[in-house]
């Protein structure tokens, strides 16, 4: 939901930046926000909020949203689920305008005139607000909502979403992602205001509770369904995203609306596309499968490279067909009852709203190199760094490539309160595990969604084994894209890559490739300081593709024994 960007100075500072050139600047990020946009400058500190709004919570108000008086502002990227009950209690002196979600953020600043107000709020948010005279910008816990700071010249301090509205100004000074669970204050810097026990390995030691853990993530998945706007459903016909797509199906038909759900693959037989066509089936939802070509694949890389501002390999390559498929939703125009291939096709049918599978493998050790871990502290140790790491990855990958097509994807495994039960579970509990005679990764999951009465999924969705995403929509995809990229860079150009790009140094032709766009749109430094490259861990073959790990190598081989043995 939207775009932010906002201009914080020093107390005392006469080198106010121009409101014109901040709404600028925000405009580069204007395919967050299509619906409206709106600015507001402090009277005296010269501070600077700017907001492209996508409509989704009260389609009416305009952004920023004031307080009791025009002296304080917020403006917010992101949903907070609990709006509702902290009208109704701490926030009950208080008469607001507005029904939309981000209200609630300026009045708890008004009460309590500190940062940890963050503490109350249950959702995803990016957000900055002025209050006569302070300033405070913040992010949310695990970095679901994307964000960036950055200084200029002069000491100036910028927020946004995407860093292309800052890179031009901040690059050659300060530029860096916003710190997840962090908020920003003038007199204070970063603050942590998020700091669960699971952060400690050593405190993750509560036995499993299949109940508890499959309660909590039905109300993470229920809670998402807040919006004023049409939803839809991101389905691969993996696990995660299955299970998801489930849970939300059954509340949506309770509700009256329609369900779409939405698959993306390089032809019919793309192994999600047949999985996802089988659980949307069995669900009851209206399924729409979309195909692209190497060629269509191919023709958005540079401008994806743009909208993610990565040069990651993982995330380029599973974000290409979910932008696609994107579009094509915003643009198909269903308006009631209702990532860039992806995003692509979500776009054109008029939908501003999905939910997604994405947080699972990280929290769970669904990766297939996990089955490596040598250790069940190594095992722990491993997901929590991937959790709190995934503002990097897969939800930057979410974020950037659905909302280049205006559309926000929501994320129920990285809900607040499904995190602390599964991240504190003892990690002997969420190894791979044995069933129908392989080890069988997130088994956990599985087992508390494996019900005889009324299941949500069928077995052979609910025990399928692990694919990456952008392995699942077709092993062609990834096939065509490295010999595309060996195509534009010679042997000797990859040899000298380390002379050229010292940090994060590419070592493959495709990431040499990814590199060389990136830089062209984000020359400096520090942005490409600003980029993590997902690599697994515990495993001879650094290529992130899941066939590269010996487990999904082994689960071929054994297949086809049993086909011969059939035959």
């Amino acid at each position: 939901m939207c775009g932010i960007f906002a201009v914080c100075h020093e107390s005392g500072s006469a080198d106010k930046f121009p409101l014109d050139l901040a709404q600028k600047h925000s405009s580069r990020q204007m395919h967050r926000g299509p619906d409206c946009r709106g600015s507001y400058v402090h009277p005296e500190t010269g501070d600077i909020l700017c907001h492209e709004r996508l409509a989704i919570m009260d389609l009416s108000c305009v952004q920023p949203l004031a307080g009791t008086t025009d002296k304080y502002q917020v403006i917010h990227n992101g949903e907070i689920y609990n709006h509702r009950a902290l009208r109704e209690k701490e926030l009950a002196q208080f008469a607001m305008r507005t029904t939309c979600d981000s209200e609630v953020i300026v009045f708890l600043y008004e009460l309590l005139q500190k940062g940890e107000l963050c503490s109350l709020l249950d959702g995803v948010f990016a957000f900055a607000l002025v209050a006569d005279g302070d300033f405070l910008a913040a992010r949310d816990p695990v970095g679901v909502k994307q964000m960036y700071y950055g200084r200029d010249a002069v000491g100036r301090w910028f927020f946004s979403n995407e860093m292309k509205c800052i890179e031009d100004v901040c690059g050659p000074h300060t530029l860096a992602p916003f710190p997840p669970g962090h908020f920003f204050q003038k007199d204070r810097g970063f603050t942590r205001y998020y700091q669960p026990a699971w952060f400690d390995h050593r405190l993750c030691t509560a036995p499993a509770d299949l109940d508890r853990l499959r309660e909590t993530l039905i109300a993470a998945t229920t809670k998402r369904l807040m919006s004023d706007a049409p939803i839809g459903l991101l389905l691969s016909g993996g696990l995660d995203s299955s299970l998801i797509s489930a849970i939300a199906s059954r509340e949506m038909k309770k509700l009256g609306l329609a369900v779409h759900s939405f698959a993306v693959g390089v032809d019919a037989n793309s192994p999600d596309i047949v999985a996802a066509r089988k659980v949307a089936a069995f669900i009851g939802t209206q399924h729409h499968e979309v195909y692209f070509s190497l060629e269509d694949g191919l023709a958005v890389v540079d401008k994806l490279v743009w909208h993610l501002e990565t040069y990651d390999v993982t995330s380029i390559r599973a974000s290409t067909p979910m932008y696609l498929l994107s579009e094509y939703i915003q643009k198909m125009g269903i308006k009631n009852g209702s990532i860039y291939l992806l995003s692509e096709y979500i776009q054109k049918m008029g939908i501003k709203v999905v939910l997604s599978g994405e947080g699972s493998d990280e929290i769970f050790g669904g990766y297939l190199y996990f089955h490596n871990a040598p250790s069940d502290d190594e095992f722990q140790k491993e997901t929590i760094d991937r959790v709190l790491h995934l503002h990097t990855s897969d939800c930057l990958r979410a974020d950037k490539s659905c909302m280049a097509h205006s559309i926000e994807v929501r994320v129920p495994f990285l809900d607040k309160a499904f995190l602390d039960v599964a991240m504190s579970t003892q990690p002997s509990a969420k190894r791979p595990q044995e069933y129908g005679g392989r080890l069988v990764e997130k088994y956990i999951v599985r087992k508390a969604f494996d019900v005889e009465e009324d299941p949500l999924l069928p077995a052979e969705i609910l025990w399928r084994q692990k694919e990456q995403f952008s392995d699942g929509v077709g092993y062609s995809w990834i096939d065509g894209l490295m010999q595309h990229c060996a195509a534009q860079v010679t042997d000797e150009e990859l040899a000298a890559a380390a002379s050229l790009f010292p940090h994060n140094t590419p070592h493959s032709k495709e990431a040499l490739y990814m590199r060389r766009l990136f830089a062209a749109h984000f020359p400096s430094d520090n942005a490409a300081r600003a980029v993590r490259k997902w690599i697994p861990k515990w495993q001879a073959n650094q290529d992130p593709s899941g066939r590269a790990s010996l487990v999904h190598v082994n689960s071929i081989a054994k297949e086809m024994q049993e086909i011969r043995a059939e035959a």
